[in-house]
């Protein structure tokens, strides 16, 4: 990592949006990296539109904004292209992650993204389904961040899910959680 990367995360409340930002961040920490994680509130209400950032950098962070330019944007929740502008301030060069079952030329094309943008799709909620039985796309959204941008390794997500998600779950959902993110990472399209 040679300079600041900043993540904006689009999703609806309950989607562990917070979480996952969070939870990006302290796997950067495992790597003594500088960070930060913040929420963006609107209407507390479950599933209402919300932001969340996360900002890592090799060097001290001195700004304490939300994020405006993210190079990286990730969206939990497909149907907010409907109803939020998603590519907003990233460069044409950023990376866009949408859970979606579209191919990335379809999300593409919905999010109307120049074809300088890397896009990349992975199909979360299926994933999260599947293994922990619950419509939480937040940890395999965050194993296809880590394949599409090897901004932090799948191994050390899995360290810090051991380590976060140990003191309030079961051994069972805590395997079912490195499930998604493995899952995610081999099966994430760009």
């Amino acid at each position: 990592m040679s300079q600041l990367t900043e993540i904006r995360w689009h999703a609806r409340a309950g989607q562990g949006a917070v979480t996952a930002a969070k939870l990006v961040a302290d796997t950067a920490l495992l790597d003594d990296a500088y960070i930060q994680a913040m929420p963006e509130y609107g209407p507390e209400r479950m599933g209402a539109p919300l932001k969340a950032y996360t900002r890592i950098s090799p060097v001290p962070i001195e700004v304490h904004n939300n994020i405006t330019n993210p190079s990286i944007v990730i969206v939990l929740d497909d149907t907010l292209l409907d109803t939020v502008d998603v590519l907003e301030g990233v460069p044409e060069d950023g990376v866009i992650i949408l859970n979606t079952e579209m191919i990335p030329a379809d999300a593409r094309k919905a999010l109307g993204a120049p074809d300088t943008m890397r896009v990349a799709t992975v199909d979360a909620t299926g994933i999260a389904l599947a293994t922990i039985k619950k419509d939480m796309p937040n940890t395999p959204i965050v194993g296809a961040l880590s394949a599409v941008t090897g901004l932090i390794p799948i191994e050390n997500v899995k360290k810090r899910l051991v380590i976060t998600f140990g003191k309030k779950f079961s051994q069972e959902m805590i395997d079912a959680n490195l499930d998604c993110a493995d899952r995610a990472y081999k099966e994430v399209h760009e």
